[in-house]
């Protein structure tokens, strides 16, 4: 494979992840890590690509989505250990409804290459699985918000009452005794209709969501099966949670695990 036929191919594997790991790429591209990170050096440059701790992300031009593009770093590694933690409840096998969250696209970003029937509400979520041969993708349409580029409203919610699922997961923008809550009253319509067609609903939100509210009430904690949270959640709220029958799942990142060792 010549260089720049290589390098066109990395560039399109991260393009339709937006995110790739380094041994993905040594593993896909089937050349020496050395190789791949010269690839990577030279993408950068042109602005194509953009490493980080980890591996690299796509910087190319595409649809922009202020809102979803500016939470996506916020409490990333938090994030990225709340979704590892949340996948352990995925099966190979299951259908999976996402909705269009910043730590629900962690979750999706892990599921890539596993055999799972995805449905998704979220254009930043279908385009990880457009490209991937292992899953099959459903993607719901409907008012699409150009803050996150998230289907919602009456459409999306008529294509949802048509669809069963294993487990939809969702994220919230906050939590309270009252329940859980989100920042749109499109959105949270569209997300109950997701919690219907689903047997079970599985909740991702770091700890800093608990004691606050938004502008629309989602669902009591009863409505929740799993709800899975960083370790930096307070006793009185996993107490809460477990008296209300849900089963908490706690995830500890190594920025946490140093402070608490600290």
């Amino acid at each position: 494979m010549l260089a720049e036929e290589r390098r066109n191919r990395l560039l399109e594997m991260v393009r339709v992840k937006r995110f790739a790991s380094l041994g993905e790429l040594v593993e896909q591209l089937q050349v020496s890590e050395s190789t791949v990170r010269r690839d990577l050096e030279q993408l950068e440059e042109q602005g194509t690509a953009r490493r980080i701790h980890g591996g690299v992300l796509y910087a190319g031009s595409s649809p922009k989505l202020p809102h979803f593009e500016m939470q996506q770093p916020v409490k990333e590694e938090t994030k990225r250990a709340i979704a590892a933690k949340a996948v352990e409840l995925i099966d190979n096998g299951d259908t999976v409804l996402l909705d269009g969250g910043s730590t629900t696209y962690e979750v999706a970003r892990l599921l890539v290459g596993r055999p799972v029937h995805v449905v998704t509400t979220s254009l930043p979520v279908a385009n990880l699985f457009a490209c991937e041969s292992g899953s099959d993708l459903v993607l719901i349409g409907g008012n699409i918000c150009p803050r996150t580029g998230v289907a919602q409203g009456p459409y999306a919610g008529k294509m949802l009452d048509m669809v069963r699922v294993r487990k939809t997961i969702l994220s919230v923008a906050g939590i309270n005794d009252e329940g859980c809550f989100n920042n749109n009253l499109m959105l949270v319509e569209t997300e109950q209709a997701m919690m219907r067609a689903a047997d079970e609903v599985i909740v991702v939100a770091d700890s800093s969501k608990f004691g606050r509210q938004s502008l629309a009430h989602l669902c009591r904690l009863e409505a929740i099966h799993h709800l899975v949270v960083d370790t930096g959640i307070l006793q009185s709220w996993r107490d809460k949670v477990t008296k209300a029958g849900v089963c908490l799942l706690l995830a500890e990142n190594d920025i946490q695990s140093q402070e608490t060792d600290a």
